[in-house]
């Protein structure tokens, strides 16, 4: 019995074609993930710069001021060390839900550090209930330990602060806080790690 030649469907595409299509689709992704690597691999071979912090131990005595280098990781690096809420806060500048955070209520003596970095952030005698339903601190540890910026977005003007060894987002600060600064340091829970005092 004779073999007739198949016809495509009209507007169907040769398998030949299809699987072209699908070899540079591969190619592009594969040259694309290589270019981040490559990216990544220069990032890490580069000299860090070095910031000023200055350094606490866990009861809050001042220890020492030090010039250390900035903290630089792949987003990679940082999805795998932080849990994802810490990883969406502080590397993407999100805001944990009101009353949520596991530090809100902590009445504990010691200090509060980046969950990042372990950089030493506020400490527990500045801490206060502002009823807004985040941890709520009058004062940071050390000016020179975190970092202030403006932020426009959700159409508004705030001011955002940051953990300034690796750049991690912590939350915002307001004018409406109690004397002697007059301050409100609002913190996502998830952006810090509490050392109780010994």
């Amino acid at each position: 019995m004779p073999e007739f030649p198949t016809v495509a469907a009209p507007g169907a595409l040769p398998r030949r074609a299809i699987l072209a299509s699908a070899g540079i689709a591969a190619l592009g992704a594969g040259w694309l993930w290589f270019r981040q690597y490559q990216q990544h691999q220069v990032e890490a071979a580069r000299p860090r710069a070095l910031v000023t912090i200055v350094e606490f131990s866990d009861s809050g005595k001042r220890l020492a001021t030090a010039s250390v280098p900035r903290i630089v990781k792949s987003e990679e690096e940082w999805r795998a060390q932080l849990s994802g809420d810490a990883y969406q806060v502080t590397r993407r500048a999100d805001t944990e839900a009101p009353g949520t955070g596991e530090l809100l209520d902590n009445q504990a003596k010691g200090i509060y550090r980046c969950i990042c970095c372990g950089t030493a952030l506020f400490d527990s005698v500045t801490k206060f209930e502002s009823g807004t339903g985040w941890p709520s601190f009058s004062a940071p540890i050390a000016k020179e330990n975190v970092v202030e910026s403006v932020d426009t977005s959700f159409q508004s003007v705030r001011t955002a602060v940051a953990c300034r060894r690796c750049n991690a987002h912590l939350g915002h600060v307001f004018d409406d806080g109690p004397p002697p600064t007059g301050l409100r340091y609002c913190m996502n829970s998830v952006a810090l790690k509490f050392a109780k005092a010994m």
